[in-house]
């Protein structure tokens, strides 16, 4: 037990262990909105619009403890490693807004089941839309952070630095 308690003082161990949440908890979000709007429930159209935002939301700890963690991960990478971690960050500072936008909307969702259930139909596809859009570019971001420290993952040479602004 002390040193699981060790490991949670390392960002990067945290990072491992959250990173999966914004693209595991939006996917199943959107699945249980898929079902929710199938079986015309309102109340399983709340549970998915809030699984959604929580899942959305929860990149803002994986980017921060990604971020407390960069250092300590490229001084342990080979050079292929740290061009993985560059485009990785790249891609993380490229597409994050959208898992925010999915929240909000999600957020809107909610709302609108509430006081505007008119409205809440287009916020119900909106919101499913945003989901898909979440989780493609969750999986282009790990996609490029999976090939960082696992060699096994990577089957072509590494990414040129992206060009600073």
């Amino acid at each position: 037990m002390n040193d699981f308690l060790q490991a949670l003082k390392q960002p990067e161990y945290i990072h491992v262990l959250l990173n999966p949440l914004p693209v595991y908890g939006t996917a199943m979000g959107v699945l249980a909105l898929i079902v929710a709007l199938i079986f015309r429930s309102r109340g399983g159209q709340g549970i998915a619009l809030v699984i959604i935002a929580v899942g959305c939301l929860s990149v803002w700890p994986v980017s921060e403890y990604g971020e407390k963690a960069a250092d300590r991960v490229q001084s342990l990478s080979n050079s292929d490693g740290q061009k993985w971690l560059q485009e990785h960050n790249h891609r993380v500072d490229a597409v994050s807004w959208i898992f925010y936008v999915n929240a909000a909307i999600s957020v809107a969702g909610l709302i609108a089941l509430w006081k505007f259930p008119k409205l809440s139909a287009w916020l119900m596809l909106l919101a499913l839309l945003a989901g898909l859009a979440s989780l493609a570019a969750g999986g282009w971001i790990s996609q490029a952070g999976g090939k960082i420290r696992h060699t096994e993952f990577r089957t072509g040479p590494p990414p040129e630095p992206a060009p600073e602004h």
